[in-house]
This record gives structure tokens, sequence and C-alpha cells, in this order.
């Protein structure tokens, strides 16, 4: 397995090198480097609040110390079930209580009885490496966006008609842009924790990956993979001591005003909702129809389900129906329509609540891990790997953790805390 990955990450490394070398990349960092070190020398940059704004915070040690820990999943979790103004059933209520249970078993029980010293033995990563990956992902990235708007004759920003003209084979190598930034965040987070670049170095250049994270996201319209972007950023950048507390609270705040606000007067536009609709409806509306979605889904997966795994295989390339597609066809026989089940829609109707026990444990266990390995080692792979885990189970509560891309993502994690483990008991 090292050779393999010795073998991948030098012939990485000889394409990043290339790419710098040459007079494009190198004009590109000259104009960002003369770019930060304006910023970093900025009188304006002054007047922006430093770190102890809003000091009050940090002596709450919740959210200085656990403010990502894994449970925030449940806690966000909670929060969107009581947007929610239908009532839940029973049977549904059973179930969420089993997920909750097991997820706190498997993110705060289990893992004290692994890595007692993750310190040692565990598997040390490259800077260089993990930046060249992260650096070609962004690249292929970036290809792809011209593909994709090029087959459709357009951006989808400017005409949403297109939008549906999109193309999975053509869309899905953009959103590696999310891997890609990570990584390149982890990379920077490295170079400041070696005190290799400064702070304020550090901040802008997360900025600048937000940027362009958003330009081409927002640019295609689409909205999920733009919070991703935003989350791990935020979450490596507090994690990394590169984000204030203060920043991330007002931060949150802002990003909760600011979708109630673009989906209200969205709303208004669409003539969905009326001027004298709570602004908050659209949220509400959203969380009745994931619940309404999990209570037929409840249904139909019973206590030991109903596709016994089918659901989740069919995220794999060449399905006849993706995820979301089979949970259209299952609850309104209709092909042509996705419908997002949330986190453990694919549990209940796969396994059905015995699944949801096992599933949300195992989930809880992975996150725990590696949030146990990312505060005792402070590494910054392992704080990288671990936000973007994190980052697509908080937005799975929604969307539910189907994506292909997204389950390789945690196959990949699951890989390296597994050879972790068996490392530390050697």
């Amino acid at each position: 397995m090292s050779v393999i990955y010795s073998t991948l990450t030098s012939a990485i490394n000889k394409i990043s090198d290339e790419f710098h070398k040459s007079f494009l990349f190198t004009t590109i960092f000259s104009i960002l480097s003369f770019i930060e070190n304006e910023w970093v020398n900025s009188y304006f940059k002054k007047l922006y609040p430093d770190e102890n704004f809003l000091s009050f915070l940090n002596k709450n040690k919740i959210l200085k110390d656990y403010l990502f820990h894994p449970l925030i999943v449940i806690f966000l979790f909670a929060i969107f079930l009581l947007l929610s103004l239908k009532r839940l059933s029973q049977s549904l209520t059973i179930t969420l209580l089993i997920a909750f249970v097991a997820f706190i078993i498997g993110a705060t029980i289990l893992p004290r009885y692994f890595l007692r010293n993750p310190s040692e033995n565990m598997i040390n990563f490259n800077r260089k490496d993990i930046y060249s990956i992260g650096f070609c992902l962004i690249l292929i990235s970036i290809v792809f966006f011209f593909v994709s708007i090029a087959t459709v004759g357009g951006i989808p920003l400017l005409k949403p008609s297109i939008r549906y003209l999109l193309k999975p084979i053509f869309t899905m190598p953009v959103f590696l842009i999310i891997p890609g930034t990570c990584l390149v965040a982890s990379a920077y987070l490295k170079d400041f924790q070696d005190k290799n670049i400064t702070r304020s170095q550090a901040r802008f250049r997360f900025i600048f990956l937000l940027v362009m994270d958003c330009a081409l996201l927002l640019l295609l319209g689409y909205r999920t993979p733009l919070l991703a972007a935003f989350l791990i950023i935020i979450i490596i950048g507090f994690c990394g001591n590169i984000v204030s507390l203060w920043e991330v609270v007002v931060g949150g705040l802002v990003g909760i005003g600011a979708i109630i606000g673009i989906g209200y007067f969205r709303s208004l536009g669409e003539m969905t909702i009326t001027s004298s609709t709570s602004p908050i409806y659209t949220l509400q509306s959203r969380a009745d129809f994931t619940l309404h979605v999990l209570d037929l889904l409840d249904f139909l997966g019973g206590n030991f389900g109903l596709t016994h795994g089918k659901l989740l295989a069919s995220a794999i390339p060449g399905s006849e129906l993706g995820p979301r597609m089979m949970v259209g066809k299952l609850i309104a026989w209709r092909t042509e329509v996705t419908v997002t089940p949330s986190l453990i829609g694919q549990m209940i109707v796969d396994f059905g609540k015995f699944g949801v026990f096992v599933e949300m444990c195992i989930l809880g266990f992975i996150l725990g891990i590696g949030f146990k390995i990312m505060q005792k080692t402070k590494d910054f792979f392992y704080i990288g790997i671990y936000s973007l885990i994190l980052t697509y189970s908080i937005l799975g509560i929604e969307t539910g953790i189907l994506d292909i891309q997204v389950l390789l993502y945690f196959a990949i994690a699951i890989f390296i805390y597994l050879i972790s483990i068996i490392k530390s008991r050697n």
C-alpha cells in the first residue's frame, strides 16, 4: 500500500510542480502574493476586531473546546425537526430516539476504548503530498466547470432554465473542488503551525479559497456544495486557531439570517407565499416535507427494512436509478423526481429500525474517533479529514449521505482511522 501511495503522490507532485512553474501560474501566484502582502500590511485590516472581540464567548468551555464535536450533528438535527409544524408519529419518534441514542453511543462512549495515545504510531502525511493532491483536484474541478458551461451554452446562474441541462458526468468532477479546498487549506494550516506564514497570511489564503469556491459553485447554481465550502473553511480555521470563536458565532448567525432571507424573498418572487407569511415559513415547510418523507419511509422500513442495502448501492454510478430517485419511486411511484430522505432515511428503508441503530452508531464512531485524533494530535491532515466528514454529516441531516463521492470521502476516512487503530495496538 505504501508503494502505491508513494508512486501516486510522486506523479501528482510532478504534475503540481510543472503547473506551478508555468507562466500562467507563476503570474497568478505573483499577483496573489502582492495582494496578500497588501492585505497583511493594510491599515484597514487593523480596524477589524481581533480574536479577543466578544471575549465573553471564550469563557464558555463548551463553545471553545467542543463547538465542532460530533454531537453537533444531533443538535442541529433536533433543531431542524423542531422547526416542523407536523406532529411526529409514534413509530417515527421511536426511530429518531434510536438514532440519537445510537449516535451518542458511537460518538462519545466507544472511542474511549480506542487510541488511548493517538499521538503515538499515527500515520504522518507529508505537507507537500497533501497540497499537491488538493491542488490537482482543484485543477480538475476548474476544467470541468468550463466543460459544464460549454455543454449547456451559458452560465446557469444567469440562465436558471439551463441548470437542468447540466450533465452529472461533467458536474460531479466540479465538486472535487470541495475536498481539494480541504486539502490545500490543511496544507496552509501546516504552514501556519510551522510558523512559515503568519495568521493573517493563512486567513487571506482561506478567504481566497472560499471566494474561488463560491465563484465556481454559485455560477453553476448549486447551493449545497457552496455550504460545504463554507463549513469546511470555518471548521478547519476554527480547529486550527485561524478563525476566532466570535467569527464562527457571528458568521453562523449571519448565515442563518441569509438562508431565511433568501428563502423568504425567493418564495415571494415565486408567489408561493405572501408578505404576511412568517419569514421562517420556508424553513418550516422544508422541515415538514422532510418529516413527511421520513414518516413514509419509516412505515415502509419497519423494524428490519425493505430494500436491504439496495438504496445505498444505488449510489454507485451506472445504477438504473439514483438513491434520491429511488426514494421518489418508493413513496410516490415517480422516477423523474428526486427526494431527499434526510440522514436516517436510507437507513430506515434499507434495514429498518435495526439498521438505524447500527448505522448511526457507526457514523457516530467514525466522527468520534476523528474528533479524538484531531484533538490529541492537532495534526493538519487529521483536522482536514475530520472537517470534511463532519461537514457532509451536517449537510446530510436533510440530504442524506448518498452521493458516491461523499461515500468515498467517508471510506477513505474509515480506512485511515482503522490503520491508526491497528497501529496503536502494536
